[in-house]
C-alpha cells in the first residue's frame, strides 16, 4: 500500500496540473496560471514519495504528499471554474465553493515546520501546537465554506456562494482571525525551530540548518513579494515554497541514504544537460532563425544536432564537475574517493608510506579534521599514523572502525569531523568500504613491522653473543692463567724438587720420603684434573659431583635433590652446564659470603631443570650492585642452554639464585 500510494500520487499530481493548464486553455486563459504550481507539486509529490517509501521522517512523508496533491487539486478545480464560466458548464458554484474551503488546508505546511525532521513534536508539550495548526487548518477550511468570504468575490465575481450558513459580517470576522492567528501560529513556528535547533546535536542540527536556510530564504522572499509585487504572494509562493521541501528531502535523506547524494548528482547531471539542449537549440533555430527570418529551416536543426553532439562530452564532464561539487562539496565522490585510496595504496613503494596515504586518504574522502591508522603489532605494540587537514574547528566525537585481514583485526581507523557536520551513516558506509580495502595492505605493513621487529631483536641477540663470547674467552684466559699459576706453584714447583733431590740421593732409604712427595704430588695434579672437568660428573651424575667437590673445598653447603632429579641422567652439555653453574654460585658464596650455610636444591619442574642456590650470607642491593664476573659467566652457560637465571636478595637478608633449564634428553638411572 505504501508503494502504491508513494507512486500514484505524483502521477495523480501530474495528471492534475495537466487538467489545469487544459481547462485554462479551453477558458482563453493563460496556462502559466497552471504552471507556476509545478515546482512546488513537483518537489513536495517527490520528497514525499522518497521519505514514504524509505519510511524516513515519519509522517512528513505523507505530509508532502497531501500538499504535492492538494495544490494543483486546487488549481484544477479553479481553472473548472473558469471553464464552467465561458461555456455554460454545471458546477461552477460548487467548484468555486470548494476552492475557496481548500486553500485553508494549505496550513499544513506549519505541521510539516514543527515536526521536522523525524515527524514528531519537540515535546510532549509542543503538541498543543500542532493540534492548534490542525484545528486553525479546519477552521480555514469551514468559514469559507459555510460564509462569504472577502476573497470569493473578488476571486469568482458573479458567482453566488452555494452555502450562506454564516453571515457576511460574521465569516469576514473568522476569516480576519484565521488570518492573524496564520501570523501567531507562523511565530509560533519559528520560535519552535530555533528551541529544537539549541537541544539538537550531530545530525539533527545539521538538518535543521538546512531546513531553517530554505525557510529563512523563502519567508523573506515572501515578504518581498508582498510589498513589490502586485501579485507577489502566489508567484513568491509558488517560485520559493519549493525549496522547503528540497531542503527537507536532502536534509533527511542525506543522512539516511546511502545512495541519495548519487541521485542527486545524477539529477542535477541531467538537468544541466537538458538546458545546455536546449540553449543550444533556441541559439541557433530561434536565435539564428529570427535573423534570418526562419525558424523552420532543416539546415539550422542540423547544425543545432551535430553542434549538441561535438559539445555533448565536455558538457558532460562539465556538468558532472558542478553536480559533484554541488552534492559532495570540496570532497571528491565517494566513488572517486575509493578509486583513490586504491591507488594511494598500491603506488606506496614502502611501509613508511601506506599508513600515511590510507589516513589521507580517508580523511579526504569523509571531510574529517583528522584521521589516525593505527596497527597492532605483537607483544602489544602497535604502529600509528596520523593526518590532520590543519583547521581549528570544533571535533565532534571520533569514530573508530576496526580493520581486518581473513577474520584477523589487523588495526583499526579512526575519523573525527567537524561538530558542525558529524559523520553521516552513508560516510560511515564509505569508510567501511575503505577499511575493507585496506585489511591487506595494513596486514602487509603488520608484517614489514613484524619482520623489522624480529631482526632488531636478533641483531640484540647477536651484540649480545658477542659479549657473551668475549666473557667466556676473558674467563677462559682467566682459568688458564690460574691453572697456570697452580700448576706452576704446586706440582712443577714438586716435580722440580724431587728431581734436585733424586741427583742428592746417595743411599737406598732415602728414596722413601721422595716417594711420599711424588704421590702427593700425583694426587694435586689429579685434583687439578677434576677441577677441569670431574670424572665422577660422567660417572654418577651431577649430584654424586657435587658433593665431592663441597667435601674438598669444605663449603658450608648442603645438596637436596628431589627424588625426579636424582633418578634421571641428562644429556652431557645439560648436566655441565647444572654442575658449574651451581660450583660458580658455591664459590660466590665462599669469596662474597664469608662461606655462609648454603642449600643447593635440585628438582624437575614439567620440561625444566629447576635449581636453586640459597645462602644466609649478608646479601646485596641486586638494583645497585653490578653483577661480578661469576654471575655473568652462570648467566652466559644458561644462555647457551637457553635458560633462565634469577637472582634476588637483600641487605641482610641472604641471595637467592635461581636457574631453569629446558632438559634435553632424560634417562632412568638403574
Amino acid at each position: 500500500m505504501r508503494r502504491v500510494v508513494a507512486i500514484s500520487a505524483p502521477i495523480l499530481a501530474a495528471a492534475l496540473l495537466v487538467a489545469s493548464g487544459i481547462l485554462n486553455a479551453w477558458a482563453n486563459r493563460t496556462v502559466s496560471d497552471s504552471l507556476i504550481w509545478l515546482p512546488l507539486t513537483v518537489t513536495c509529490t517527490t520528497v514525499g514519495a522518497l521519505l514514504v517509501l524509505r519510511r524516513a521522517g515519519g509522517v512528513l512523508g505523507p505530509l508532502f504528499l497531501f500538499i504535492g496533491v492538494q495544490i494543483p487539486l486546487v488549481s484544477a478545480v479553479q481553472a473548472y471554474v473558469y471553464a464552467a464560466l465561458a461555456h455554460g458548464l454545471a458546477g461552477a458554484d460548487w467548484a468555486a465553493w470548494f476552492f475557496q474551503a481548500s486553500i485553508g488546508l494549505s496550513l499544513s505546511l506549519f505541521l510539516i515546520v514543527q515536526l521536522f525532521p523525524n515527524g514528531r513534536p519537540l515535546s510532549p508539550r509542543w503538541r498543543i501546537l500542532a493540534w492548534l495548526t490542525v484545528l486553525l487548518s479546519a477552521t480555514a477550511f469551514v468559514v469559507p465554506a459555510l460564509g462569504v468570504v472577502p476573497e470569493f468575490p473578488v476571486n469568482f465575481p458573479g458567482i453566488v456562494h452555494p452555502l450562506q450558513v454564516l453571515s457576511p459580517s460574521v465569516a469576514a470576522a473568522l476569516d480576519g482571525f484565521v488570518g492573524m492567528m496564520n501570523a501567531v501560529l507562523f511565530a509560533a513556528c519559528a520560535v519552535e525551530i530555533v528551541v529544537r535547533y539549541r537541544r539538537s546535536s550531530g545530525d539533527e542540527r545539521a538538518q535543521l540548518k538546512w531546513f531553517a536556510a530554505a525557510a529563512v530564504v523563502a519567508a523573506t522572499g515572501f515578504a518581498i513579494g508582498i510589498l513589490t509585487i502586485q501579485s507577489g504572494p502566489a508567484i513568491v509562493f509558488a517560485l520559493l515554497t519549493p525549496l522547503i521541501p528540497v531542503a527537507a528531502g536532502i536534509a533527511i535523506l542525506k543522512y539516511h541514504l546511502y545512495d541519495i547524494d548519487l541521485v542527486i548528482s545524477k539529477t542535477l547531471v541531467v538537468a544541466l544537460l537538458a538546458v545546455f539542449i536546449a540553449a543550444i537549440y533556441v541559439a541557433i533555430v530561434v536565435g539564428i532563425g529570427s535573423l534570418f527570418g526562419t525558424s523552420t529551416s532543416p539546415a539550422l536543426s542540423l547544425v543545432a544536432t551535430v553542434l549538441v553532439a561535438v559539445l555533448f562530452q565536455p558538457a558532460r564532464t562539465r556538468a558532472n564537475h558542478v553536480a559533484n561539487r554541488l552534492v559532495y562539496g570540496e570532497r571528491a565522490t565517494p566513488y572517486e574517493v575509493m578509486a583513490g585510496f586504491s591507488e594511494r595504496v598500491a603506488d606506496a613503494v614502502s611501509t613508511d608510506e601506506v599508513l600515511p596515504q590510507m589516513a589521507e586518504a580517508a580523511g579526504r574522502g569523509v571531510g574529517a579534521i583528522e584521521a589516525t591508522v593505527r596497527v597492532r603489532l605483537p607483544a602489544g605494540l602497535e604502529r600509528v599514523e596520523h593526518w590532520s587537514s590543519g583547521t581549528n574547528e570544533r571535533a565532534a566525537d571520533p569514530w573508530t572502525i576496526e580493520i581486518a585481514y581473513q577474520g584477523e583485526i589487523v588495526g583499526d581507523l579512526t575519523v573525527t569531523k567537524p561538530a558542525s557536520d558529524p559523520l553521516a551513516p552513508a560516510e560511515q558506509d564509505l569508510l567501511r568500504d575503505l577499511t575493507s580495502q585496506a585489511g591487506l595492505a595494513l596486514h602487509n605493513v603488520r608484517l614489514t613491522e613484524e619482520l623489522s621487529i624480529r631482526l632488531r631483536e636478533l641483531d640484540e641477540q647477536a651484540a649480545a653473543l658477542r659479549v657473551s663470547r668475549e666473557r667466556l674467552v676473558t674467563a677462559r684466559d682467566a682459568q688458564r692463567r690460574g691453572l697456570q699459576r697452580d700448576i706452576h706453584e704446586g706440582p712443577e714447583h714438586q716435580l722440580l724438587e724431587i728431581g734436585r733431590r733424586l741427583e742428592a740421593v746417595e743411599r737406598v732409604e732415602e728414596l722413601d720420603p721422595l716417594m711420599d712427595q711424588a704421590n702427593a704430588t700425583l694426587d694435586g695434579l689429579r685434583d687439578l684434573a677434576r677441577g677441569i672437568f670431574p670424572p665422577l660428573l660422567a660417572e654418577q651424575g651431577v649430584v654424586a659431583a657435587l658433593l665431592a667437590h663441597i667435601r674438598k673445598v669444605g663449603a658450608n653447603a648442603t645438596v637436596e635433590a628431589s627424588p625426579a632429579f636424582g633418578g634421571r641422567r641428562f644429556d652431557p652439555d645439560t648436566e655441565a652446564g647444572v654442575y658449574f653453574c651451581c660450583l660458580q654460585a658455591i664459590q660466590n658464596v665462599i669469596r662474597h659470603a664469608d662461606n655462609a650455610p648454603c642449600v643447593v636444591r635440585l628438582d624437575l619442574d614439567g620440561d625444566d631443570i629447576a635449581v636453586e642456590i640459597h645462602d644466609e650470607g649478608r646479601g646485596f642491593d641486586v638494583a645497585a650492585t653490578p653483577r661480578g664476573m661469576g654471575l655473568e659467566i652462570v648467566q652466559d652457560r644458561v644462555d647457551a642452554l637457553d635458560g633462565t637465571l634469577e637472582v634476588t636478595s637483600a641487605p641482610d637478608r641472604g641471595t637467592t639464585v635461581s636457574i631453569r633449564i629446558p632438559v634435553r634428553a632424560l634417562e632412568t638411572v638403574g
